[in-house]
């Protein structure tokens, strides 16, 4: 178990994605995941309220309905779900009202009384910082939230939202939540981990296998002959330089009997202020190579190697 940050949050250290269900996971297989997660010690789970607005006939919420359907199903204990705003059709934007009203969406959606982990999706600079903070530390005063984040904000943002948060006695944030993986390294680690441990952060990353090419199922640039909707995304990352990060991280794996996602996960979990990256699987079978990541261990060297092979990986991409 890991705590995120100065809360009280204790959980399993790895995240289950949520964005898949109701768009490449629907309800049925989006409980199998649930079911096979929970059942493998997992306790943490991250959706946002536009998973997945995205999708031709879906309107937002949809994954937080499933989740909240599961919850009152199963009635697990000691789950912990993550949610965040600003991305909602219905819902844009960090203004205070918003704010208030979406969280509220999201606990009718949840079926909860508190959501555990709040998220400002995105940075929203047409609003005051001051009025986002504000809203958010609200939420908290009245028992709708118990804990606050950040997500894709900036070094500098957070140090803002800390400032203005302690100036005016509100809830600090207790986590980020930034994209970081083995091919996408080099801003995390310069502006926001050095935030992060200066302010007791935990960091929640996602695109933790970079769209899945970090389990070692893309080897080439073309996507073709890959049916899912994140192949492109993943395939662009199959460089030389990519491909190397991959035969890094079989071997090491090979070594501890664990699969290339597993040990990609495993590096993530070994950096500085992580507390539990973010995977998701739209199949039972993607499940095991999760939670082993969230279990295996790799050695300062191996870790170092695998620093050393991914150093120079671009970070625009």
């Amino acid at each position: 178990m890991t705590r995120i940050g100065t809360s009280d949050l204790n959980v399993f250290p790895l995240s289950l994605g949520g964005n898949v269900f109701g768009w490449t996971a629907d309800r049925d297989a989006s409980f199998a995941v649930l079911d096979a997660f929970t059942a493998g010690g997992g306790d943490f789970i991250d959706t946002a309220d536009a998973y997945s607005a995205w999708v031709p006939g879906n309107s937002g919420g949809e994954s937080e309905t499933i989740i909240g359907e599961w919850l009152a199903s199963r009635k697990p204990q000691n789950v912990v779900v993550a949610t965040k705003v600003s991305q909602h059709p219905d819902f844009k934007g960090l203004a205070a009202a918003n704010v208030r009203k979406a969280a509220e969406a999201s606990l009718a959606r949840l079926g909860v009384d508190a959501i555990d982990l709040y998220y400002a999706h995105f940075d929203d600079e047409t609003v005051p910082l001051e009025e986002t903070v504000g809203a958010f530390g609200q939420l908290v005063t009245d028992g709708l939230v118990k804990n606050i984040a950040v997500s894709n904000y900036t070094g500098d943002r957070i140090r803002e939202w800390i400032e203005i948060a302690e100036r005016t006695g509100v809830a600090l944030p207790v986590a980020v939540q930034p994209h970081y993986n083995l091919v996408h390294r080099n801003e995390v680690e310069e502006t926001i981990i050095p935030v992060a441990e200066e302010f007791d952060l935990g960091l929640v990353p996602y695109y933790s296998l970079a769209s899945g090419f970090l389990t070692g199922k893309y080897r080439s640039t073309d996507a073709a002959g890959h049916e899912s909707p994140r192949a492109q995304g993943a395939a662009k990352y199959a460089t030389d330089a990519g491909l190397r990060i991959i035969d890094a991280l079989e071997e090491i794996g090979q070594a501890h009997g664990a699969s290339i996602a597993a040990t990609s996960l495993a590096w993530l979990r070994a950096q500085p202020t992580v507390a539990a990256p973010i995977a998701s699987a739209r199949t039972v079978e993607q499940v095991p190579d999760l939670l082993a990541g969230a279990r295996l261990e790799l050695t300062a060297d191996e870790v170092q190697t695998l620093n050393a092979v991914s150093e120079w990986t671009p970070t625009h991409a």
